[in-house]
């Protein structure tokens, strides 16, 4: 029997062509790729890319592929708006997912209400994507800077430690006001009233001239046994490295949007003892969701290492899944927005609970704290934490 090859091979191109293509849903990112906030930006593509990979491999959402679609910013909040509008001429693109910081927040808010194009997921923990009550095209994933500062307080509060002992060193704009005002929120509800005796240091977006914040920090009129900083990593470790040779015995707390990795990376032997709060659980944890992550992740780059930021893209890349599934078949914005309203309770297999509904935008109200001990990020038990740290020096 002859086998006609070519009338085959015909015949299944044929086929092939006739076949129609697997829909697509394109969804924006506005991130930094380079500069100085670059490792935030290149963290949440990788955890979200991760998760679109994983769900496409098994048919997409509803046989859609998921595609991300990204633009550097640089987090620089004019750069930023440029690229937001550019990606809003894409009429395809369903939703923005995974944006990072909170000037470039600031700025395209706005510009994406207009359009009324969903924001979900951003890494910022700004009250400006936070409104009572919430709008309507906002979705965040992460507990508030607020929230974070918060716990800090807190559990300085139950380690022994008086206010008048804490001093600040934060970002001169929306992000670093964010965080200290919470902090600030935090001291009153524990009924302290005078937050102008506590030091408060600043620095620039875009620099690394942390001296003139940590004078006004070692002017403090009580010496700081504790200094929250809501900075990003460069400002933080030399910060860090400074304050310590006149703050030998202080404690130094960060918020999750530091990048607690590349500030682990930054500084080294010096990263011993530093706090960070983290907005999900770590990356090592023997929990579902963050198996799942793991798996995703090396499917992707089998020399992959997981750390707490692409583990929050992963995470803000299943919700949004969560909420296209609900949204139906050839969804567009106002289902998805439907569709993530009516999630109500959330299991990402993450150990906490989250909720989404018509009133409440924000998915986690989860803080984790976190330790630096060699090399690795341990939780805090704020009741042991001063004898924890005595008996390490």
């Amino acid at each position: 029997m002859k086998v006609h090859y070519r009338g085959l091979a015909g015949a299944l191109a044929l086929a092939l062509v006739a076949m129609p293509a697997m829909a697509e849903v394109k969804v924006g990112m506005v991130a930094p790729f380079s500069g100085a906030a670059s490792s935030l930006g290149e963290g949440m593509k990788r955890g979200i890319e991760a998760r679109f990979a994983e769900a496409n491999e098994s048919g997409g959402v509803h046989g859609e592929t998921l595609t991300l679609v990204t633009r550097d910013d640089g987090y620089e909040p004019l750069r930023s708006a440029k690229a937001t509008r550019e990606l809003l001429e894409d009429d395809d693109i369903l939703a923005m997912l995974g944006n990072v910081g909170t000037p470039t927040a600031i700025v395209n808010l706005p510009i994406l209400l207009d359009h009324e194009m969903p924001l979900i997921g951003a890494l910022t923990g700004s009250g400006v994507l936070r409104q009572s009550p919430p709008d309507r095209y906002v979705f965040n994933y992460r507990a508030s800077y607020a929230q974070e500062t918060a716990t800090m307080i807190e559990g300085l509060l139950m380690a022994g430690i008086a206010p008048e002992e804490i001093a600040f060193f934060t970002q001169a704009d929306g992000y670093g006001d964010a965080g200290y005002q919470g902090a600030l929120r935090s001291l009153a509800n524990h009924g302290y009233s005078h937050p102008e005796r506590l030091a408060h240091g600043r620095y620039t977006r875009g620099t690394r001239n942390v001296h003139r914040g940590l004078a006004n920090v070692l002017q403090a009129p009580v010496t700081p046994r504790a200094v929250i900083i809501v900075g990003t990593y460069g400002p933080a470790a030399d910060f860090i490295r400074e304050a310590r040779k006149d703050l030998p015995n202080a404690l130094f707390l960060n918020v999750s949007f530091v990048g607690s990795q590349a500030l682990l990376d930054e500084l080294g032997d010096a990263a011993e003892g530093v706090i960070v709060t983290q907005v999900v659980p770590p990356y090592e944890a023997d929990l579902p969701g963050v198996k799942a992550y793991r798996k995703a992740l090396r499917a992707e780059d089998d020399s992959a290492d997981g750390d707490f930021v692409s583990l929050e893209g992963y995470m803000a890349a299943s919700l949004f899944i969560k909420g296209l599934d609900a949204a139906g078949a050839d969804a567009d914005r106002e289902a998805l927005v439907d569709g993530l309203e009516g999630l109500g309770d959330i299991d990402l297999g993450i150990g906490k609970s989250l909720t989404l509904d018509p009133k409440d935008h924000q998915a986690s109200n989860s803080v984790w704290a976190t330790r630096i001990h060699d090399g690795q990020f341990e939780l805090i038990d704020w009741f042991t934490l001063l004898d924890d740290v005595a008996a390490k020096e």
